[in-house]
């Protein structure tokens, strides 16, 4: 086993866990094809977990809570025993999204319940194709196991409101992590309306990877956002994205960079895009 659990995992470390009883893999893919992909193939026992089904409490009216809202802890708790998780279980998250989308929510929600064993595989599928870990096609299933205890999400989280006040106050740091031309208003492919929270700045979240889609070094995370921190304490630094979902790559990048994890806003753009808040457009770093 490892001797430090780090936000993130190497192939060949995972090659070394080997058939642990402890190991539990969940294949945290998206989007509308990835049942069928995860069905033509997957690694070696690993479960399939849907984020809008599993990992999120979609509601009608997105203005209340944004796209992918979080589910109740109670909720997530039942999730946590129907696929078999304890907390002394080793849980490994991959999509096929260098973890840039739901494996790194999965890893916020886990790592905010307080579950000490838990990474994101880097590079995730297609990272583990490259060196040849094993894949097969066989859908697996969980065995359920006894409740897992939760009390409330022990991670921080900024509201609407909250979040509104920071937009107002240069003592808040609040980065959105969408790609530039949606920060900057000129394009939006899934909300109403385009542009940014004013006083946002932007990092999307595609710069904490390297050119092979793998995370870059913790210390060069740690000089990318020293840089920007500007010694802000953590409880003023808010991060967002569309929905809640991509912010979760950066707050996971600034943990393994080792900075304290900032504060996550869910509702993000689809929630503040919807509620007649200030808009800014054209604006960037």
């Amino acid at each position: 086993m490892l001797n430090k659990v780090t936000p993130l995992i190497q192939v060949y470390e995972l090659k070394e866990l080997g058939n642990s009883e402890n190991l539990v893999i969940l294949d945290v893919s998206n989007g509308k094809d990835a049942k069928s992909n995860y069905n033509k193939k997957h690694l070696d026992g690993a479960i399939f977990v849907d984020l809008n089904s599993q990992l999120t409490h979609i509601k009608m009216d997105v203005s209340i809570g944004g796209r992918h809202p979080l589910p109740s802890v109670e909720y997530f708790s039942k999730l946590l025993a129907s696929l078999g998780i304890t907390p002394e279980k080793h849980i490994v998250l991959y999509d096929g999204k260098n973890g840039s989308n739901a494996a790194a929510r999965m890893w916020w929600m886990l790592k905010s319940i307080g579950h000490k064993k838990v990474q994101v595989l880097n590079g995730g599928l297609q990272e583990a194709e490259r060196h040849n870990y094993p894949t097969n096609s066989k859908e697996e299933f969980s065995i359920p196991t006894k409740e897992y205890k939760i009390e409330n999400w022990k991670l921080p989280l900024a509201t609407i409101d909250e979040v509104e006040k920071a937009s107002n106050n240069q003592d808040y740091l609040i980065i959105d992590v969408r790609e530039a031309t949606r920060y900057n208003g000129g394009f939006e492919p899934i909300d109403l309306i385009s542009g940014h929270i004013p006083n946002a700045i932007n990092i999307p979240f595609s710069t904490n990877l390297d050119e092979n889609g793998l995370f870059l070094s913790p210390k060069l995370l740690k000089e990318k956002y020293s840089n920007v921190f500007e010694n802000k304490n953590s409880n003023k630094i808010i991060v967002h994205c569309g929905s809640g979902v991509t912010a979760c790559h950066t707050l996971l990048a600034m943990d393994y960079a080792g900075f304290e994890i900032p504060k996550l806003y869910v509702g993000s753009w689809s929630e503040w895009s919807r509620n007649n808040k200030s808009i800014a457009t054209n604006q960037s770093i």
